[in-house]
């Protein structure tokens, strides 16, 4: 179940309406961006990694690419909360009222070889340019079940999305 919180109107139940209106923009948001921040931990110290992402179209995945040897894999295996970043700022100082940003919360895990084939296939046809980096015997392929996507525009305005 989908549910919407809304801190700037303060609406607990969105209508229909409303929760499609947001995710639209979310997946319109994460359709146009090449690249996320992953935030992951060890022992309680955040790290950030830039990463090349895709969305699924249902938005309960998102799906990335890293060598087994990194050290956001090493936290993975260790801790698989994470976060993604996705934001649209062009560093302008418009950004402060235009730009937007959504955060999505999950669990992260490698994937199984029965769903290789179609994540590889949507994020192959997002990013072409990897398919040499994907096809190594020592990358992973990453897929985040997302929990939460918290989603930032012109400025304050923030609304939160729970898939779960």
């Amino acid at each position: 179940m989908t549910k919407i919180i809304s801190r700037k109107i303060l609406a607990k139940n969105s209508t229909l309406k409303e929760t499609a209106q947001i995710l639209n923009t979310i997946q319109e948001l994460l359709s146009s961006q090449k690249l996320a921040v992953l935030g992951t931990q060890d022992r309680g110290q955040p790290w950030g990694s830039l990463v090349a992402f895709v969305s699924t179209p249902d938005l309960k995945h998102l799906t990335f690419a890293t060598p087994r040897s990194t050290r956001k894999y090493d936290y993975l295996a260790k801790d698989s909360r994470v976060s993604m970043v996705i934001d649209n700022r062009e560093n302008l100082a418009r950004d402060f009222h235009a730009a937007m940003a959504v955060t999505a919360i999950g669990q992260a895990a490698e994937i199984e070889s029965q769903e290789a084939q179609a994540l590889t296939e949507l994020y192959l046809d997002k990013h072409p340019y990897l398919k040499n980096f994907l096809a190594s015997p020592s990358c992973a392929l990453v897929k985040i079940r997302v929990k939460k996507y918290s989603l930032v525009r012109r400025f304050q305005e923030v609304m939160e999305v729970y898939l779960e």
